[in-house]
């Protein structure tokens, strides 16, 4: 089996690889790549992707009375960056933006990628 080096790995392979917590030049991007279904099939699960906005803790009293039209300040201030969570776990910061082709919608501009910790990585 050749070995696969991280120049000759696609981007979506690579992000899968990382994703998936292998690095690709122990020779695991390989094994991945040797079956097409396989990496067809990791990249088709779904995840749950959050932004936090922003948290803020009440006590049980204050939550009850809340209402509608109530405002409940956040922790995060206006071009604060915000967190993106997939499946629990921070994966990158970004900043709240407009989305261009619908101004009644916002998304996340990317500024930081997380690595993942190392004990979280596999050999």
């Amino acid at each position: 089996m050749n070995d696969v080096t991280i120049e000759e790995m696609t981007e979506s392979e690579a992000r899968a690889d990382r994703l998936a917590g292998s690095d690709p030049r122990n020779g695991s991007a390989a094994a991945a790549m040797a079956d097409p279904r396989r990496i067809e099939s990791i990249l088709r699960i779904p995840v749950v992707v959050q932004v936090v906005v922003g948290s803020a803790t009440l006590p049980v009293s204050t939550l009850l009375k809340l209402g509608r039209g109530a405002i409940v300040p956040l922790d995060h201030r206006i071009g604060d960056p915000v967190d993106v969570v997939v499946n629990g776990r921070i994966i990158a910061r970004g900043e709240v933006v407009v989305v261009e082709d619908d101004n009644t919608r916002f998304g996340v501009s990317l500024t930081e990628i997380r690595e993942p910790p190392i004990d979280d990585r596999h050999d």
